[in-house]
């Protein structure tokens, strides 16, 4: 099955920019999914357990390294990739 999930990150700490991005990178090492980076959050396209396993790894290590942190998560039972211009 695939999926779309559309993913924000909010390290509560200064220099938040860089776990973010190290977050993204993180994401796009997988080369199964496709992930859009936005502004304000990123899009992660591919196969539900490819995702979900990705997802469980890299949550935990921001969470490990930045406890104060908050995900906001919304998932699609889809792949919305491409759709209205995303």
């Amino acid at each position: 099955m695939e999926i779309s999930v559309d993913i924000s990150l909010y390290p509560l700490q200064a220099g938040y920019e860089q776990p973010i991005l190290a977050f993204i990178a993180a994401l796009e090492k997988e080369e199964s999914v496709e992930v859009v980076r936005n502004e304000l959050s990123t899009q992660v396209h591919g196969e539900y357990h490819t995702i979900m396993r990705l997802l469980e790894q890299e949550i935990l290590s921001v969470f490990d390294e930045i406890p104060h942190s908050v995900f906001v998560l919304k998932l699609v039972g889809n792949n919305r990739k491409g759709l209205y211009g995303v």
